[in-house]
């Protein structure tokens, strides 16, 4: 299998890029936020548990996020691959999830990681916020919080995966398709 951990901040344009990779491809494209909201609009166990856990916007614990994780990889374990859209955000997620991968007889192929300076993230979330309705899209204040999240639990993740020479970092600035082309090069080193 093709597994794919695409990384970087918020609103560096991880969806957008995962959809272009994943027709291109013939990926699958798993965000993990969508799969937490798709468990809990199915009411299934691990839909309500999410739904107890993320009262008052706290985030779903680690062990929610790969009961979720494992459970979708099960189902598509014959799948071309993966594009994990955000996963794993820390090192015990990214530990655990090797472990996963590893049952159904795969691993991560690679980490790509979408570099973005803060104030282009900053400049596109609020343009995004314009649109998606979601108030943390609106707040400055929280836009900054959410990039130092990703930046304090993030680094830990890349340098596990560079441990295993697995981690490509690509310029995430540029037009859609720039940005595209530079990711396909990375993948298609993946396949040789």
């Amino acid at each position: 299998m093709l597994n794919i951990v695409l990384f970087g901040p918020p609103g560096a344009g991880k969806g957008t890029q995962a959809e272009k990779l994943q027709e291109r491809y013939g990926l699958l494209h798993l965000s993990t936020g969508q799969a937490i909201r798709d468990e809990m609009s199915r009411g299934s166990e691990l839909g309500r548990l999410a739904a107890a856990q993320m009262e008052g916007g706290k985030l779903a614990s680690d062990e929610l996020v790969l009961g979720i994780i494992e459970k979708y990889v099960e189902e598509h374990h014959s799948a071309r691959g993966v594009i994990f859209d955000g996963f794993p955000r820390t090192l015990p997620q990214a530990e655990a999830f090797d472990g996963i991968l590893k049952r159904i007889g795969t691993g991560v192929t690679g980490m790509v990681a979408l570099e973005v300076p803060d104030d282009v993230v900053i400049e596109r979330i609020l343009t995004r916020g314009k649109t998606s309705g979601r108030a943390d899209d609106q707040s400055i204040d929280t836009i900054r919080n959410r990039i130092a999240v990703y930046d304090a639990q993030t680094a830990v993740v890349a340098e596990y995966y560079k441990q295993q020479g697995k981690y490509r970092a690509v310029n995430g600035v540029g037009t859609i398709d720039e940005i595209f082309e530079r990711l396909c090069t990375v993948v298609d080193s993946w396949e040789e």
